[in-house]
């Protein structure tokens, strides 16, 4: 499932609950097997290679979740870590919103709005973030008309629930260590 530092985009996990959801669609609507062609990558794409911090840049994340996010090799060290925990959804979640804020068209904005609800903000959604029932209503209430801030009450609230709650844990944690060391 999660691979450290050589996570790739799609876990196994994720492919299979894909291939799942595809093939129940094609029990369900035989006539149109065209469109649900399961994809299979030929190579898995690897992520870029991150630059691996000096001691002293990693001991700024100890105070610091947003300069830990903004680097990416510490990005990608946080989420091992939320994946040893099963929690790599915020994380996930957190990206997923930073890449949506920075999206321009209109039409592209919609279709990652609602892929961002149906795989982070729905009830029973793949990848569900713990987030209170009013934050839930005000996202979905944004996401009528999209715009750049329509999950940032969301993604506030799960940027608070990793600082207060995942931060000390990975701080304590052997990833970090290896990395001040």
């Amino acid at each position: 499932m999660c691979k450290g530092l050589a996570a790739l985009p799609h876990t196994c996990l994720e492919r299979a609950k894909e291939i799942k959801t595809k093939l129940g669609t094609l029990l369900q609507k035989p006539d149109s097997t065209i469109d649900f062609i399961i994809p299979y990558p030929e190579k898995p794409e690897k992520p870029p290679k991150a630059q691996k911090p000096s001691p002293e840049e990693a001991l700024q994340w100890r105070d610091s979740l947003e300069k830990l996010l903004q680097n990416p090799y510490g990005l990608a060290s946080f989420r091992s870590f939320l994946c040893s925990e099963f929690s790599e959804e915020n994380a996930e979640f957190w990206v997923a919103c930073e890449d949506y804020k920075k999206t321009k068209s209109p039409v592209k904005m919609a279709e990652k709005a609602k892929k961002i609800y149906e795989e982070f903000i729905q009830t029973e959604a793949p990848k569900e973030v713990n987030i209170d029932h009013f934050t839930k209503a005000v996202t979905m209430k944004n996401l009528v008309e999209p715009s750049p801030t329509s999950f940032d009450m969301a993604q506030k609230r799960i940027f608070a629930l990793m600082e207060k709650d995942s931060l000390p844990r990975f701080v304590r944690s052997e990833f970090y260590h290896e990395l001040i060391k």
